[in-house]
């Protein structure tokens, strides 16, 4: 594992990624952020299956781990977004379903969010039908809606159903990034390539901002896999996505997966909310696979 791998999985980051010459920051927030639809109470849909408790001690809640501390919101920051306001890095890890491990049957995922100091920020919870799952499995279209420690949702993914077939360019992947729930900050495009798994991060405008590139062969056996976050003329190297090795039992037995995000302290954090929805983006892409499918040696 290189020095660049190890930075991801150290809890006390000592430095930055570099930016080019001249690096003066990345766009800060953008002024004007649009008013949240009305109507619009911050909390996901009544019945929304989540066991979920925004305090600790009350039972639902995982013990031992603490929820990162609030910051005052600065201006012109979607309501729960100001919490990436102050971190370089995310943790994403993906919980295991014991239903899912025995029987094969393909569950919600559900994921907790952590910064560097192991803290959580939010809890994701997929949101999807029995059918959609396990007719279409990673290829299916899916509602993630992501929550902050008061329960309120904050964050909302949308990928609708799409080819996942390099040799139909005219109907690739895609995500959409909320927040809140129904004002769009952002979009992940698949860009067309015949090896090379490539994207491009949007704002809410739909004018390119960074690139997405991953290794020509996705493999997740015995290393972490990095996807990296460039500029878009493709020549400095502003972050990484990446897949974490967590072992070959878990990799073999199930599709839990875990991956740390790595971004400059003072990018926009709406692009910081785009980055997190690419995440989850690649891992149903390239990391949601069956047993079966694991078994039969597809990795």
């Amino acid at each position: 594992m290189d020095k660049q791998n190890v930075q991801m999985n150290d809890p006390h980051p000592g430095t930055q990624l570099p930016g080019p010459p001249g690096y003066t920051g990345y766009p800060g927030t953008q002024a004007g952020y649009p008013v949240p639809p009305a109507g619009y109470s911050g909390a996901g849909p009544v019945g929304f299956p989540v066991p979920y408790q925004p305090v600790t001690s009350q039972p639902g809640v995982p013990a031992g781990v603490p929820w990162m501390p609030a910051p005052p919101p600065p201006l012109n920051c979607p309501p729960g977004l100001e919490y990436l306001t102050q971190i370089d890095q995310l943790l994403i890890h993906q919980q295991i379903e014991l239903l899912e491990v025995l029987t094969g049957f393909e569950t919600c995922n559900k994921y907790e969010i952590k910064n560097s100091l192991g803290q959580r920020i939010y809890f994701a919870a997929e949101d999807t039908d029995c059918c959609t799952r396990n007719c279409c499995g990673p290829s299916r279209p899916f509602t993630i809606r992501i929550l902050d420690n008061t329960g309120r949702e904050v964050i909302t993914l949308e990928r609708p159903l799409r080819c996942t077939s390099c040799c139909f360019p005219c109907c690739l992947q895609e995500i959409e990034i909320q927040a809140p729930p129904g004002v769009p900050v952002g979009y992940v495009t698949q860009t067309w390539h015949p090896c090379l798994p490539k994207f491009t991060l949007q704002n809410e405008r739909r004018e390119d901002v960074l690139r997405i590139t991953g290794p020509c062969i996705v493999c997740s056996c015995c290393a972490d896999v990095d996807f990296e976050i460039k500029s878009l003329d493709d020549k400095y190297v502003v972050g990484k996505i990446s897949k974490q090795w967590t072992g070959f039992v878990r990799e073999l037995f199930t599709d839990v997966d875990n991956f740390g995000i790595q971004f400059p302290l003072d990018l926009d954090v709406k692009m910081k909310a785009v980055m997190l929805g690419a995440c989850f983006l690649i891992d149903f892409m390239f990391f949601e696979m069956t047993r079966s499918e694991q078994r039969a040696g597809v990795w």
